[in-house]
C-alpha cells in the first residue's frame, strides 16, 4: 500500500511537500525503498592504502564494511557476523581477518569462512557449508576516488546511475585529490534539508553577504540532469573580482584587487575548492598583470599562474578548459546525498545520512580535498562533533565562517516547516531546479521499488 504523506501535494517545479522532510513515515520509507538499493558514497579509496584496510560505513541501521585486497580493488560486506549477528568491526583501521570478538568464527579479507570453533558441532545440520557462511557482499564501485556502495544485488551498474555526471566532471580528476580536512557533524534537521543548503546558490545574497564584495553577480541558473542537478552562473554576469550588482556599486575598472581579495576570503573562511597554493599563485596578478586587463584576461592569467604553481610543486593540474568549466558548472548534487564543488586544483564535497529513525536529525560529513605532491598531503585525521551543541559551539573556528553561515540556516529551516503556517518549499524554478528535480527523482525512485 502506498501511504499518502503529503496530503495530495505533489512535487512540481516550484513546490516540495513539507511531509518529505518531517515525516516519520515518510523515513521509515526510505530506509526500505531508497537506501537499500541506491549507490552511495562509503569512503574514498585513500582511506585504503594497503591490503587489510577497511573502513566502516553506517546508513541507518546498516552497517557495510568496505576493504581493499588487492591493488585499487575492493570489496564490500554487511558488518555482521553470520553467527549470532555481532557487529564485526567498528570504525576503520587495518586487519588481516575479520574476527567476530563474541565466539570468535573468522573471515578471509574476501569473505570466506576461515574458521568457526568446534565446527563439528554442527555435523549434519543443514546450510553449513563454507559457501553459505559467507559474508553477504555489497555491491562496490568507483568514480573519482570516491567509494560506492549500493546493498542491492540487482542495482544498475554505478555507470549507469551516474550518468551524465561523469561527461561533466571527469576532468576534474577528482581521483588524484586527497583529503586536506575531514569533519562529521551531527546536525539537527533532516538529511535532505542539509543536502539543499548546499545545492544552490540563491541563499548566497542573505546568507553570505560578505561575498558580494568580491563574487561577480549571484544571479544562478539550475538544472536537472537526470537523476542529479547542477547550478552556475549565466555567461552574462559581473565577473568575480567585482562586487555584485545587488550592492548597488559601481563595475571597477581594475578586476585585479577583487580577484585577489576573493581567493583570500575562501582561503581565509573555508580552505576548499581552492587551495592555498591558488591563493599565494593569484597574487602574481598585482605585478604581471596590468590594470586594465579584461575580465577574461584576469581568469586566464589566474589559471595559467595557478597551473604553474600546482605542477612547480609536483602536484599536477587538471587541464579543464574554459567551456568545460562553464558547461560543468559550480555545484553538483548527484543523487541522493553528495554535493560536489570543484575547481582544477581542488574540491569540496558533502555527504548527509539520516541519523536513526529521527527526522529531524542527519549526520553531514564535510570533506576538504586538493592536490599534492605524492607523499606530500597531510595525514588524514577525521573530525567528529556529535555533540548536541557541537554543530554551534565554536561554529566559525571550527568550519569556517561561510560553512557556519550555511549551517546556522538548517535548524531553523527544520523547525519552521513544522509549522502549521507552511505547507511545503516554494522552490524557485530558475535557481532552485536541482532541488525540485531531487524531490521529483525521490518519489519516483522509491515507487519503483514498492512495485
Amino acid at each position: 500500500m502506498t501511504i499518502n504523506y503529503s496530503n495530495n501535494k505533489e512535487v512540481r517545479v516550484d513546490f516540495v511537500p513539507k511531509d518529505d522532510y518531517l515525516s516519520r513515515d515518510f523515513l521509515k520509507e526510505e530506509e526500505k525503498f531508497l537506501w537499500s538499493r541506491v549507490w552511495q558514497v562509503a569512503c574514498r579509496e585513500e582511506e585504503l592504502k594497503n591490503i587489510g584496510d577497511y573502513v566502516t560505513y553506517d546508513i541507518l541501521n546498516e552497517s557495510i564494511i568496505v576493504t581493499m585486497v588487492g591493488e585499487q580493488t575492493y570489496k564490500a560486506f554487511f558488518n555482521v557476523c553470520q553467527h549470532r549477528g555481532r557487529r564485526l568491526v567498528d570504525g576503520c583501521g587495518r586487519t588481516g581477518a575479520f574476527r567476530c570478538k563474541f565466539h570468535g568464527w573468522q573471515w578471509d579479507l574476501d569473505g570466506r569462512l576461515a574458521k568457526v570453533h568446534d565446527r563439528h558441532d554442527w555435523e549434519g545440520c543443514s546450510e553449513m557449508e563454507d559457501e553459505d557462511l559467507r559474508l553477504k557482499e555489497v555491491k562496490v564501485a568507483s568514480w573519482g576516488g570516491f567509494i560506492f556502495i549500493n546493498m542491492d544485488p540487482d542495482a544498475e551498474s554505478l555507470e549507469s546511475f551516474l550518468d551524465p555526471m561523469p561527461k561533466y566532471l571527469d576532468c576534474y580528476q577528482f581521483e588524484k585529490m586527497r583529503y586536506r580536512w575531514y569533519k562529521s557533524v551531527k546536525l539537527p534537521c533532516n538529511w535532505k534539508v542539509a543536502t539543499e543548503a548546499f545545492t544552490e546558490g540563491y541563499h548566497v545574497w542573505a546568507s553570505h553577504p560578505q561575498l558580494l564584495e568580491n563574487g561577480g553577480d549571484d544571479h544562478t541558473l539550475s538544472y536537472a540532469m537526470g537523476k542529479h542537478g547542477r547550478f552556475g552562473y549565466p555567461p552574462i554576469r559581473r565577473p568575480a573580482g567585482a562586487p555584485s550588482s545587488r550592492t548597488g556599486k559601481p563595475m571597477p575598472e581594475d578586476l585585479r584587487p577583487g580577484t585577489v581579495a576573493l581567493f583570500q576570503e575562501f582561503e581565509d573562511t573555508v580552505k576548499a575548492i581552492f587551495t592555498s597554493r591558488d591563493n599565494e599563485a593569484v597574487r602574481r596578478l598585482m605585478t604581471e598583470v596590468p590594470p586594465t586587463a579584461s575580465p577574461m584576461e584576469v581568469i586566464e592569467k589566474s589559471l595559467q599562474f595557478q597551473k604553474e604553481a600546482a605542477i612547480a610543486s609536483g602536484a599536477g593540474w587538471a587541464d579543464v578548459s574554459f567551456e568545460q568549466m562553464f558547461n560543468a558548472g559550480t555545484d553538483w548534487h548527484v543523487f541522493p546525498n553528495l554535493v560536489l564543488l570543484m575547481w582544477p586544483d581542488g574540491g569540496l564535497s558533502y555527504r548527509a545520512r539520516p541519523d536513526g529513525d529521527n527526522p529531524n536529525s542527519c549526520i553531514f560529513d564535510m570533506w576538504s580535498l586538493a592536490r599534492y605532491a605524492p607523499g606530500a598531503e597531510p595525514a588524514l585525521k577525521r573530525e567528529y562533533f556529535y555533540g548536541a551543541d557541537d554543530w554551534t559551539k565554536n561554529a566559525v573556528e571550527n568550519f569556517g565562517l561561510v560553512i557556519a553561515q550555511d549551517l546556522a540556516n538548517v535548524r531553523e529551516v527544520q523547525r519552521g516547516m513544522s509549522s502549521k503556517g507552511f505547507v511545503g518549499a516554494r522552490t524557485n524554478p530558475v535557481q532552485e531546479k536541482s532541488i525540485s528535480n531531487f524531490h521529483a527523482v525521490l518519489h519516483e525512485f522509491m515507487r519503483d521499488g514498492r512495485n
